[in-house]
Formats: C-alpha cells, sequence, structure tokens
C-alpha cells in the first residue's frame, strides 16, 4: 500500500488556507445574517442581473411619482381647507345681511358691515395662503402673491363706485369691476397677482397626471369676493347719508353671499375629484411598489434560519480545525518514538 503525505510546512500551510477561507464564509453569513441581504449577488441572480436591473430601475422610477402625488394631495388638501373656512366665514354673515331688510336700525348695519369687512380680510389672507414657499393659487406664478392686501382692495373699490348714490348703482360698478376682463382695469389687473396661465399637471404616474387649474382668477373665488366686499363697502362708508339704500346693499351682499356660496362648493367638488384622482394613483404606485419590493427580496433576501444553519455549521467546522491545529502542534518525534 503506497501512502502519500505532506511536509510539515505543507501542512501549515494548508491549515491556514482552510482558516482563511472558513473566517471569510463566517464573516460573509454573519454579514447575510444581520443585513439580510445575500452578500453574493452575482450567485443569487445566477450572473443574470436583467432581472434584479429591471426591478430597481422600476423602483427608481416610482420615487419621484410618489413625491408628486404626496405634493399634488398637500396641495389640493389645503386648498379644500382655504375654501371651506371662506365658505363658513360667507354661512355665518349671509343670514345677518339678509335680516336687515325687515329692520330700519341703522346700527345693525354698521354691526354686519364691520363683520363683513372683517371676513373680507381674512378671505383675502386665506386665499394667499403658501404651502412650502408655493402660493396655492397664483396659477404658474407660485412665487407671486396672488392677490394684493385687503384695503388695498377696498380702496380700489371704493374709487370704482365714487358717486354712486343707489344700492343699485352700487352693486353694478362693484360687479363690473370684479368681472373686467384683462385689460378692463378691473379686479385681473389692479389686484390680482398671480398667473393667467394654469399650473402644470402633476405626473403621478406612467402616462397619468392631474390637472389643478384652480386661481384666484376663477368665477367662484371672484363672486365670493365680490359678496364679501359689498358689506365690507358699507364700513368704509359706502352710500353713508343714505340708510335706506345702505339697508338695501346689505341685503344685496347677502344674496350675493348665497349665491357664491353655491358656486364655491361646485368649485370644491371639482378640486375633490382630482383628490380623488390623486389618492387612487398614489395607492396604485404604493401597491406597485410594495410588488416589486417582495420580488426584489425574494431574489437578493438571506433566508434567516438557512443563514443561522449554515452559520452554526461553519463554527463547528471553524472550532473542529482549531483542535486539529492544535493537536497537530503538540507531536514530536519523542512522542512518536516511544
Amino acid at each position: 500500500m503506497n501512502y502519500i503525505s505532506i511536509g510539515d510546512i505543507a501542512q501549515s500551510f494548508q491549515l491556514r488556507r482552510h482558516n482563511v477561507q472558513l473566517q471569510r464564509h463566517l464573516q460573509q453569513l454573519s454579514e447575510e445574517l444581520t443585513s439580510g441581504v445575500k452578500a453574493d449577488l452575482a450567485e443569487a441572480v445566477s450572473g443574470d442581473f436583467k432581472v434584479l436591473a429591471g426591478i430597481d430601475r422600476s423602483l427608481q422610477n416610482l420615487a419621484p411619482y410618489h413625491t408628486a402625488t404626496t405634493e399634488a394631495a398637500q396641495i389640493t388638501a389645503s386648498l379644500q381647507e382655504s375654501f371651506a373656512v371662506i365658505q363658513d366665514m360667507a354661512t355665518q354673515l349671509a343670514p345677518g345681511l339678509l335680516g336687515v331688510a325687515t329692520s330700519s336700525d341703522p346700527a345693525l348695519v354698521d354691526t354686519l358691515a364691520s363683520d363683513a369687512r372683517q371676513k373680507f380680510r381674512a378671505a383675502v389672507s386665506t386665499l394667499n395662503t403658501q404651502v412650502g414657499d408655493r402660493y396655492l393659487l397664483s396659477g404658474a406664478a407660485t412665487d407671486q402673491k396672488p392677490l394684493a392686501g385687503s384695503q388695498d382692495i377696498l380702496d380700489a373699490l371704493s374709487l370704482a363706485v365714487a358717486g354712486q348714490v343707489t344700492a343699485s348703482g352700487v352693486q353694478a360698478a362693484v360687479a363690473a369691476w370684479f368681472d373686467a376682463p384683462a385689460g378692463g382695469g378691473g379686479y385681473l389687473d389692479t389686484v390680482y397677482g398671480g398667473s393667467a396661465s394654469t399650473l402644470a399637471p402633476f405626473a403621478l404616474g406612467e402616462g397619468d397626471s392631474a390637472l389643478l387649474d384652480v386661481t384666484a382668477a376663477d368665477a367662484p373665488v371672484r363672486d365670493m369676493l365680490e359678496g364679501l366686499a359689498l358689506g365690507a363697502l358699507l364700513a368704509e362708508g359706502v352710500l353713508s347719508g343714505f340708510p335706506a339704500e345702505r339697508t338695501a346693499l346689505a341685503t344685496s351682499a347677502g344674496e350675493s353671499l348665497f349665491a357664491a356660496n353655491g358656486q364655491m362648493a361646485a368649485l370644491r367638488a371639482r378640486i375633490g375629484t382630482v383628490e380623488a384622482h390623486i389618492d387612487t394613483a398614489a395607492t396604485r404606485n404604493a401597491a406597485e411598489k410594495s410588488a416589486l419590493e417582495v420580488a426584489r427580496a425574494g431574489i437578493v433576501a438571506a433566508d434567516p434560519y438557512d443563514t443561522a444553519s449554515a452559520l452554526e455549521a461553519v463554527q463547528t467546522q471553524l472550532e473542529t480545525l482549531y483542535s486539529l491545529t492544535a493537536r497537530l502542534s503538540r507531536l514530536s518525534l519523542a512522542d512518536f518514538l516511544r
């Protein structure tokens, strides 16, 4: 029988090589167990990275859509909240203004006029709301305030109604000022600071977008401001000395607010459809992202049970190697000759 043996130095190098291999394997398994990801992705995909690269590309493409849907949802929610505040103010004010028709008390008209002026100022401030340094109702010019100051608007209206001595004359002048087209010297030219162009559509997904074309130049917004302004002008001294006409103008303001409230509700409903579209797109994107992440995990994730079992096996092999090395290191010629 032939025996093949190796020298001591060769045996020492062989033991060291086994030790390095086991140490490297132990470190790899430890990383996989703690990270949950396979250390050797090339082995995990059998050298074919096309599927994994496709999943990673799809996940990267979804990231900006998530940002867009989040931003769009925030803007639509802020618009709904702003318009709800203005609607609540109109709902509170309109009945009182209509009720002055049955009262001959000028003090009541003055009180309601003062309240209308406060609510007009609050409405203008609400329409100038910003989200993330972007004005919501300025169209494409998001860096521009959509409306001038409330007092600037009232001053412009006071000039427009100067010389009017009847409620119908004041109402007609105010309506003409608010409804004047661009270039007509009215609302769009003197107080609206936004753009005639609307915001660019929000990209919500591949081939999917949402258009939010609401600005402070829209008719429902102008009509609401018109109704509030009619009451506020009474507090500015319009028709002073004509108590009956002041009462008639207060009544007209209440009627205008009721009509504008309905238009504002329709505008909010239109925004609501955009909100629903955005929510649907966000849900779809989230589901797609979850599916892709599950698929990716199925490729690169390290099974914790298998990894732990392999780690235990390597530890056992390493301990055996150490024991064998220690035993071999104690061998000597004297022990062999005994």
